[in-house]
Formats: structure tokens, C-alpha cells, sequence
């Protein structure tokens, strides 16, 4: 079927009263979502709101309870007919699926290169179908040395090589700098011009408004709206996502630091090859400083060597005036650093642990003797910490794996000021979570703050940056701009881009 312009009326993909349920939990309740082809179509809700539960379906990996999907009118495929499903449609995951070890190559023909790899038509084909998708990387690359962004452009590659013409976009820029989001979305219209259809999740509204058509809003497991993104302005939106009025942008001025105040965090002369040079910084206890500046500015070195992940190559941490062993994590914690770092899946959590034991590692030795930790002891520390940070689960005991993507977030943070440190460290503490985990989080890291704690937290997001004292921004290793509270966006961004504003 086709319109008066002769283009396909027929859905590209279609889920038609849809419902899932995992034991007691239902994780969506008779969801129905049209998706046009050649349309960019965003996907937004709160975490838990039953997004991921809908990509699993929409990608062979669960089949519905009731209901059904198809693709360009057609039933979807038996689940258990995995290439059927890649040849209609691929997703593009926050957590990267390349294989590191491996060549560009080898991962963009992963399981398709034939019982005997001739290894220069490999390389060929790759290079063809690279420059097809304009990925400027070379097929011999190891995969892991390739950036985020890179990385992200031969999994698209990869996905519609096998040709699917449905590609899923899972946070696709959570990752990733201004100007790499540009060029993404630059990439993604381009895409859509040739008649590729996309799912967009993100949690950045304002990417939803840059690059897509129509928005699909869930909450609690059902659908709210679908409409075009230009009849739904801001506000509308985010009232559809959390079932309340808007409030969210608005950031309480806090009180001004006493100059008497003694230093927490002291940054002198850290210099780390490659990523950041000559920096100083002093942290006041209570205070928020804020740092901010490009992927290669080297923001997020600088604060996985306060945290001990890396070792600079000279200058000293210290904290309250002692200085802390460099390149040592435990140094760090005995010092009084607490950490909540960039990839809280990799470096974050312990997946096969529960919530208690993960939120209360630091401190699981002052729950018992010789080694033996009191099970009451661990349930009545993680249930004030499940409280205190506004953690969604089924209860302490519960696998952390089980969790949405912002309270997991909040487990990593309780874990980080489990000890009371003296300074918290935070790496984009909100990438990837929604609007009112957002608030719980900041929230947590403003009492933490009005409590005494020093704050140096890494983030590419104004409104995280809004919640700080005053804001270092980093251009090429070197701190470029300090701006005091109460910035304009121009500022900051002209900062980061290195120009003036």
C-alpha cells in the first residue's frame, strides 16, 4: 500500500497490544507502537517504564505474553530463527557488542565469514563497506583502540550489512561529546534519507527534539503518547514521562562557601601523558566544582587519577593536606576518596552480587569479625541506603543485575558515600538515567555536600553543571576557563569549543 506520493503506507515495524510479564512483575501492559518507514521515531520514558522490555521484543529476544509484532506487515519470525531476526532488524546497544581483540574486519563479518577466511577479501569487503557508510576507520584497526563514536559507526555498519533496515539506537550518545553527537545526528539523517527506519531511546530530550520524528512515550510499563515531536513541546513531554507537572529544571541556589573554609581536595602539577597537563585545583570541603570540556580534553583521566585509576606521571592528590599514594584505589578510599566512575556497569558493580552487598562493599568489614559479615547487620545498612538514595528494588537481597539503569546508578553512589568520604568523585553521574533519577541523584550529591563532603564532578551535561559551585572547563589537557555560578550555556559551550563567547 502506498500514498498519493507513491510512498509505503504499511508499517515498517509494528507491535500490537503487546504485554510481558516476568513472575509477579508485569514489565508492560498492552503496549501498541507504529513506527512509519524511513521515520527516525523516539522512545523516552522513565527507567523501569518497560523500554527495554519492548526492544527485547521488538529485537527476538522475549516474545510477547499476548499481542504481536510484525515488520513491513509480515508476522515476526519463531524467536528461536536468529538469523530471520537480523536481517530484519539490529540494535545498536549503550554497551558496545565489538570485540575488542578483534579487527574492524573480523567484527563486521563476525560468524559470516565463511568456513575458509581469506583473509585480503575480508579486508576488501570491510573497506567496501566501510566507505559505503562513510566510516572513515581501516579494516586491519584493532577495535578496541577505536573511540566511542567510531566504534558506534561500524556496529551501524555491521547491522545493516546483514540487511536490516530497522536499527534500534540504544543511548546512542551517552558516551559521547557535542561535537560527536553532532556528526552522529548528521549520520542518522542521512541515514533516514535512504529509507533506514530508527528507534531512538534517550533520555536527553532535547536529542528528541534534534533528530526524530514522532515520540513514543511509557510509563509504568504502558504507552502514554505517540505524536509528532512537534506538537509535544518540552514540558508536555516530561509531564507524560513522570505523570506530574513540571518542575524539574530549576536548580536551588546554594549558600555561598565561607572563605575560611580549609581545603579538601588539593590538584598540584598533575600531569598525565597524553591527557591532561600542569593542573591545579583546590576543593573546598563542601563545595561543588564542576568539570567540563570535550572527549579529548582529558576531564574523565583527571578524575580517575583523583580516584585512583590512574597514575599520573607527576604532581600530587592530596586530601585535608596528606598526600595519597597515586595509581591506587584502596590509597584512595583509606584517603577519604569515594568514586562513582564512568561505566557503572564495567567498573561500578559486582553483577552477581545483591544490592546490599554492592551499595556496603567499602564497609562490609564493620559488619562482623575475621572475615564473617552479620547478615542483619548488611539487611539494616542497605535498607537505610535503599531509603536514603530513593533505590527502586524488590529489597536488599535483590541481584543488582535486576535493577533499571538509574537505581543501579544510585547503588554506585551509596556505595561511594557509604565510607562518609571527605571528597566524592563523580564521572557523568547521570549518563544514561532518566528525569526523576536525575533529581535523586543530584539531590544525594548536594546533601552530601551540605554535610561537608568536597564534590569534583566530570559531566557533558548543563543541567548536572548547574548544581556546581563554579565550573572548570578543560580544552586540551589544560583547565582553560573556571566560570562562577550563575554561567550562561554559551559560555560553557563556547569554552569547550575552544572559542570565544
Amino acid at each position: 500500500m502506498t500514498d498519493a506520493t507513491g510512498a509505503s503506507t504499511v508499517p515498517a515495524v509494528e507491535a500490537v497490544h503487546t504485554s510481558k510479564r516476568f513472575g509477579a512483575t508485569t514489565a508492560l501492559h498492552d503496549v501498541s507502537v507504529t513506527v512509519a518507514p524511513g521515520s527516525t521515531h523516539a522512545l523516552v520514558g522513565r527507567n523501569g517504564a518497560g523500554k527495554s522490555t519492548l526492544v527485547s521484543l521488538l529485537t527476538g529476544l522475549q516474545s510477547p505474553d499476548a499481542g504481536a509484532i510484525a515488520f513491513d506487515g509480515q508476522p515476526a519470525p519463531p524467536v528461536s530463527d536468529r538469523a530471520a531476526w537480523r536481517r530484519r532488524v539490529a540494535c545498536v546497544f549503550q554497551r558496545s557488542t565489538i570485540i575488542p581483540e578483534l579487527s574492524v574486519a573480523e567484527n563486521l563479518f563476525l560468524n559470516r565469514q565463511g568456513d575458509v577466511v581469506r583473509w585480503g577479501a575480508l579486508r576488501r569487503r570491510a573497506a567496501h563497506l566501510l566507505d559505503e557508510y562513510a566510516v572513515d576507520v581501516s579494516p586491519a584497526a584493532r577495535a578496541g583502540d577505536l573511540g566511542v563514536e567510531q566504534r558506534q559507526l561500524v556496529e551501524i555498519a555491521r547491522a545493516l550489512s546483514q540487511g536490516a533496515r530497522f536499527i534500534i539506537l540504544d543511548e546512542p550518545t551517552a558516551r559521547l561529546d557535542a561535537t560527536a553527537i553532532d556528526r552522529l545526528f548528521g549520520r542518522l539523517r542521512a541515514l533516514s534519507a535512504t529509507g533506514v527506519t530508527m528507534l531512538f531511546i534517550s533520555h536527553h530530550l532535547q536529542e528528541v527534539y534534534a533528530v526524530c520524528d514522532t515520540v513514543t512515550v511509557l510509563r509504568d510499563a504502558r504507552h502514554v503518547l505517540t505524536a509528532p515531536v512537534s506538537e509535544v513541546d518540552h514540558d508536555a513531554l516530561v509531564a507524560a514521562m513522570t505523570g506530574e507537572a513540571v518542575g524539574l529544571t530549576a536548580v536551588r541556589p546554594r549558600p555561598p562557601a565561607d572563605p575560611s573554609t580549609p581545603v579538601a581536595l588539593r590538584l598540584t602539577g598533575l600531569t598525565l601523558r597524553g591527557s591532561y597537563d600542569g593542573i591545579d585545583v583546590d576543593v573546598k570541603a563542601g563545595e561543588i566544582v564542576g568539570v567540563t570540556g570535550s572527549g579529548s580534553s582529558g576531564k574523565v583521566a583527571l578524575a580517575e587519577t583523583v580516584g585512583g585509576l590512574r597514575r599520573p606521571g607527576s604532581g600530587s592528590v592530596s586530601v585535608a593536606d596528606r598526600p595519597v599514594p597515586p595509581g591506587s584505589v584502596p590509597a584512595a578510599l583509606a584517603a577519604g576518596i569515594g568514586l562513582v566512575p564512568q561505566d557503572r556497569h564495567r567498573e561500578g558493580l559486582v553483577p552477581l552480587l545483591s544490592v546490599a552487598e554492592n551499595a556496603t562493599l567499602p564497609i562490609a568489614s564493620t559488619f562482623g569479625r575475621f572475615g564473617y559479615v552479620a547478615p542483619k547487620r548488611l539487611r539494616e545498612t542497605a535498607n537505610t541506603f535503599i531509603e536514603r538514595y530513593d533505590i527502586r528494588a524488590e529489597g536488599p537481597s535483590a541481584p543488582v543485575s535486576s535493577l533499571s539503569g538509574g537505581n543501579a546508578q544510585k547503588v554506585v553512589l551509596a556505595r561511594a558515600l557509604s565510607t562518609s568520604p571527605q571528597v566524592l568523585v563523580l564521572i557523568n553521574p547521570t549518563a544514561g538515567v532518566d528525569v526523576r533519577s536525575k533529581e535523586s541523584l543530584l539531590g544525594a550529591v548536594r546533601a552530601a555536600a551540605a554535610s561537608g563532603t568536597a564534590v569534583l564532578m566530570v559531566s557533558d551535561e548543563l543541567d548536572d553543571l548547574r548544581h556546581c559551585d563554579r565550573v572548570l572547563v578543560m580544552f586540551h589537557g589544560r583547565v582553560v576557563a573556571a566560570l562562577p555560578a550563575g554561567w550562561s550555556d554559551t559560555d560553557v559551550v563556547a569554552a569547550v569549543e575552544g572559542v570565544s563567547s
